[in-house]
C-alpha cells in the first residue's frame, strides 16, 4: 500500500471492530481517509504502536504549530466538521507548555479528595434514577435515555454548575459534535453556532450568578489573571470538559451493560463475586472504548516506528479502539470481552501527559452505576437482538444510540 492509496473510514461507525480488523491486515500504521475527504491522516491499527507514538514527545496535538495542512483547511469547505475538534485552543489542540497550563487549571476538579467527595451525591442520583425506572409502566425501557446518560450528566452539569435551562442544548451542542456523517459546510456551520451560543450563555450566566463550580473558578482565572486563561482558552476549555465528562461516561456504562447481558455467563460470574466490577470497567474500556478514534496528532518530526516514516508535518488519529482490539497484545481472543482476562493497561484514557483527567470520576460513576443497577434489577435482559442495536453514528464515539431492555426478564 502506497501513502497515496487510503482507505475512507466509515463515519457511521457501523463495524468499527471489523474495520480496526481490515486496517490492521494491511500493516501497523495505514493512511485513512475521514468523512468529507479530510484530512487524510495515518492510523495505527496496533497496541504497541498507538502506544509508542502517544508518548513521543515529537507527537504534538497543536494543528497551528505542526500540521502541515493547517493553511489550507479554510480551501477545504467539507473540512469543516474537523474544526470543532483541531479548530479551538483547550487540553485537546494544545502542546507543550500550553498544554500544562491549560491542564494545571481544570485539574483542580478532578483530584481525588474533590472526585470522592461526589461520591454520596453520585450515588443519591443513582439511586434516583432507579426508582424512576423500577416506577415506569413500560415493559421495554431504554437504559440509555433513563439512566446511563442522565446519571453522568447531572454530575458534570452540577460540578460546572450548568443551569437546568442549558442543559438539553449542552447534550445536543455535544452530540452534533460527535456526528461525523455528514461533512457538508451546513452541518460545520451548525455545529460552530451550538457552541457559539451555548457556551457563552453557559459563561453569562455564571458571571452574574457565581456558586462553588468549575466555571465560576475559570471565569475567575480569566478575569484575575487573563494571561493564563483567554476568552478563547475558557471557552473552548469549557467545551471539552463538560462534554468528555459525560458523553464518554454515558457509552462506558451503556457499553458495560450490553456487554454483560450478552455474555450471561460473564454477568454471573460477577455476581457470585468471582470477577470484579473493576475488572469489568477495564474490558469495556478494552473491548468497547467510549472512544474509538480521537483526531489528532502531529508529527513535529519525521518519525520512524518499525519500517514505516511519518513525515513531519503529517496528521495521526488516535486509534483507542484498534488498540484495545490488537490481537498481538491481547491475544487471538482480543474480540471476545472476556472481563478475566489484564485488561488494565488498556489506552482508553489515554497514557502519559495526556491522560484524561476525568478518569477516577468516570470510574467512580460506572463503579457506582453497574451494581446498582445489576442488583436492583437481577432479571435485566436485552429487549433487542445484535441487529436491534444501532451504534452511534460516529467513527469517533463508541457506544449505543438506544439500550431498550427488559427489567424483569
Amino acid at each position: 500500500m502506497t501513502v497515496t492509496d487510503r482507505i475512507a473510514l466509515d463515519p457511521f461507525g457501523a463495524d468499527i471492530a471489523g474495520e480496526c480488523a481490515r486496517l490492521r491486515a494491511l500493516g501497523p500504521i495505514v493512511p485513512v481517509e475521514l468523512p468529507g475527504g479530510s484530512p487524510r491522516p495515518r492510523a495505527p491499527t496496533r497496541y504497541d504502536t498507538l502506544k509508542e507514538l502517544i508518548l513521543d514527545a515529537r507527537v504534538s496535538k497543536d494543528p497551528r504549530l505542526h500540521w502541515r495542512l493547517w493553511p489550507e483547511i479554510g480551501e477545504h469547505p467539507s473540512w469543516g466538521w474537523i474544526m470543532g475538534w483541531v479548530g479551538v485552543v483547550n487540553m485537546l489542540s494544545t502542546y507543550g507548555a500550553d498544554h500544562t497550563r491549560l491542564r494545571k487549571l481544570v485539574a483542580p476538579s478532578f483530584t481525588h479528595r474533590r472526585t470522592e467527595a461526589l461520591r454520596p451525591r453520585v450515588e443519591a442520583i443513582t439511586t434516583e434514577l432507579l426508582d424512576g425506572l423500577d416506577a415506569a409502566d413500560g415493559a421495554v425501557v431504554d437504559i440509555k435515555e433513563g439512566f446511563a446518560h442522565p446519571l453522568p450528566m447531572r454530575i458534570i452539569c452540577e460540578l460546572f454548575g450548568v443551569p437546568d435551562g442549558l442543559r438539553q442544548d449542552t447534550a445536543r451542542m455535544i452530540a452534533a459534535l460527535m456526528d461525523t456523517t455528514d461533512p457538508s459546510p451546513e452541518h460545520a456551520a451548525s455545529v460552530q453556532r451550538q457552541i457559539g451560543t451555548v457556551l457563552p450563555a453557559l459563561i453569562a450566566h455564571k458571571t452574574a450568578h457565581p456558586g462553588d463550580d468549575m466555571t465560576t473558578e475559570l471565569i475567575r482565572v480569566r478575569d484575575e489573571d487573563g494571561d493564563r486563561l483567554s476568552d478563547e482558552e475558557l471557552l473552548y476549555t469549557l467545551m471539552l470538559v463538560i462534554g468528555a465528562g459525560f458523553e464518554t461516561t454515558v457509552n462506558l456504562i451503556g457499553n458495560a451493560v450490553v456487554a454483560l447481558l450478552r455474555r450471561p455467563e460473564q454477568l454471573a460470574a460477577v455476581r457470585s463475586g468471582a470477577i470484579g466490577w473493576d475488572a469489568v470497567v477495564d474490558e469495556t474500556l478494552r473491548a468497547h472504548p467510549s472512544v474509538a478514534s480521537l483526531p489528532l496528532r502531529f508529527a513535529v518530526t519525521d518519525l520512524t516506528v518499525g519500517d514505516v516514516t511519518i513525515p513531519a508535518g503529517d496528521a495521526i488519529l488516535t486509534t483507542y479502539a484498534a488498540a484495545g482490539l490488537d490481537p498481538e497484545h491481547y491475544g487471538p481472543d482480543a474480540g471476545v470481552f472476556d472481563a478475566t482476562r489484564a485488561a488494565d493497561d488498556h489506552l482508553s484514557f489515554g497514557i502519559g501527559v495526556h491522560r484524561c483527567i476525568g478518569a477516577p470520576l468516570a470510574r467512580l460513576e460506572a463503579l457506582t452505576a453497574l451494581p446498582a443497577l445489576f442488583d436492583r434489577f437481577p432479571g435485566l435482559s436485552l429487549a433487542a437482538g445484535d441487529e436491534g442495536l444501532r451504534q452511534v453514528a460516529s467513527f469517533i464515539a463508541f457506544g449505543w444510540q438506544e439500550i431498550p431492555v427488559r427489567l424483569r426478564g
